[in-house]
């Protein structure tokens, strides 16, 4: 079955005639802070996508608050404080987190009197010492890298209410897992969740991660552009690498940069254009909405799920 026929697509111009306001209230120097080192994003990016994308996730939190207290005085029950979790997935270099960043941004302003929280689950990844133990470094990124156990407890937690529940975070500078600097979330109303794996079932575990999603969204692109940015990304971080000798891009900032992008390509090749086929992509229909972008990560359709 035609995966895109649980979906309705929309391009551009016909999603911004939706919700067709200007009122955007950021700067351009407040989305260059926001994004990743080879990401593009505009005002106009705002108004065309995000800000109807935002208005519909508005909607569907107030049915969920609505739904929150219809069945707690079914139930003749205090009405407690339920987080809305938003997931967020895609490949690497597709993105996804200054989409996150600014769907944070964006729902501050939008509900000042909500606590908005972001966390990515890179910090669920085992440490590298872990991965080496294992014999799957080479794998890192791959489901099986991952302590998902640990990121569905996290998950349950905060969905239970939790006063304050802690996720490992993870330094891309070193490139490993920092387990003494954990993130702490506290009582959100709105969670924002994303990563590669925010989709995808894991091993022996009867539970999906986006189980505990309220509205999931997929960023999507064609494999052959998400490696041309990912490798204009590679050769950022080294024009930024060659002053910290703790980075982990260093050495390869100090070396011979074709031999770098040759290594960069391989693990492209080998890991996460693999990575990408069997076990990111194949979850992307579990997604409630899937922006598909083009060229200068422009979002181009954006497709909504029918149910």
């Amino acid at each position: 079955m035609d995966e895109w026929m649980n979906y309705e697509q929309f391009d551009r111009q016909t999603w911004h005639s939706f919700f067709p306001t200007d009122k955007v209230r950021l700067t351009q120097d407040n989305l260059e802070a926001i994004k990743s080192l080879n990401d593009r994003i505009s005002i106009q990016d705002v108004q065309d996508v995000y800000l109807p994308l935002i208005k519909l996730i508005q909607l569907r939190y107030q049915s969920f608050l609505e739904w929150q207290m219809q069945k707690a005085n079914f139930l003749r029950q205090s009405v407690r404080r339920v987080p809305y979790i938003i997931g967020i997935a895609g490949s690497v270099a597709v993105g996804k987190s200054t989409i996150a960043r600014l769907l944070s941004i964006l729902l501050n302003k939008l509900l000042p009197d909500k606590r908005v929280e972001l966390m990515t689950t890179d910090g669920f990844l085992y440490p590298n010492a872990e991965l080496e133990r294992r014999g799957i470094m080479d794998r890192k990124g791959f489901p099986e890298s991952y302590d998902m156990e640990k990121l569905l407890k996290f998950l349950n937690d905060v969905k239970a209410g939790e006063p304050e529940v802690k996720a490992p975070t993870y330094s891309h500078q070193v490139y490993d897992v920092q387990l003494d600097k954990p993130q702490l979330i506290k009582e959100p109303d709105i969670l924002i969740v994303e990563g590669i794996n925010t989709l995808q079932l894991p091993t022996n575990q009867r539970l999906y991660v986006s189980d505990y999603f309220d509205i999931s969204l997929y960023v999507d692109a064609d494999p052959d552009l998400i490696e041309h940015w990912y490798l204009q990304r590679f050769g950022m971080l080294l024009d930024t690498a060659f002053t910290d000798p703790s980075n982990y891009y260093y050495p390869y900032s100090k070396g011979n940069r074709d031999e770098a992008f040759k290594m960069a390509r391989d693990v492209w090749q080998k890991v996460d254009l693999p990575n990408l086929e069997e076990f990111i992509l194949p979850t992307r229909n579990r997604a409630n909405v899937i922006l598909h972008k083009t060229t200068n990560h422009a979002v181009d359709r954006i497709f909504l799920r029918r149910d």
